[in-house]
C-alpha cells in the first residue's frame, strides 16, 4: 500500500519539478517579462529544473505534515531520498554535457 506513495513522490520531484520550472519560464518569456540570457537555452533550464527536484528539506517537512508517523511517512521519505539522488544525477549529467557560457 505504501509503494504508490513512494512512486508518487519520485515522479513528482523528478518529473514535476522540471516541468514546473520549464512551464513557468515559458509563461514569463511569452508575456515578455523576461528573456533567456545569452548562452542559456531551454536544455539548461531543464537541467536546473531537474536539480530543483533535490528539494530535500522542504519535501521532508511537507511529508511530515501530510502523513502520520508510520508506513506512509516512511514510504514518502524513501521516495524523497530516491528522487533526490535521481534528480541530482540527471540534472548534473545533463548540465555537464551542455556547452557553458564561461568555457
Amino acid at each position: 500500500m505504501s509503494e504508490p506513495v513512494t512512486i508518487g513522490v519520485v515522479v513528482g520531484l523528478v518529473l514535476g519539478k522540471p516541468l514546473g520550472v520549464l512551464a513557468a519560464a515559458a509563461a514569463v518569456r511569452a508575456t515578455g517579462l523576461a528573456a533567456l540570457p545569452d548562452g542559456v537555452g531551454w536544455a539548461h533550464l531543464a537541467g536546473v529544473g531537474l536539480l530543483a527536484g533535490i528539494g530535500f528539506t522542504v519535501s521532508l517537512f511537507i511529508a511530515g505534515l501530510a502523513f502520520p508517523p508510520g508506513d506512509l511517512d516512511d514510504a514518502a521519505r524513501l521516495g524523497i531520498l530516491i528522487a533526490s539522488v535521481l534528480a541530482g544525477a540527471a540534472g548534473a549529467a545533463l548540465l555537464i554535457r551542455l556547452p557553458d557560457r564561461a568555457r
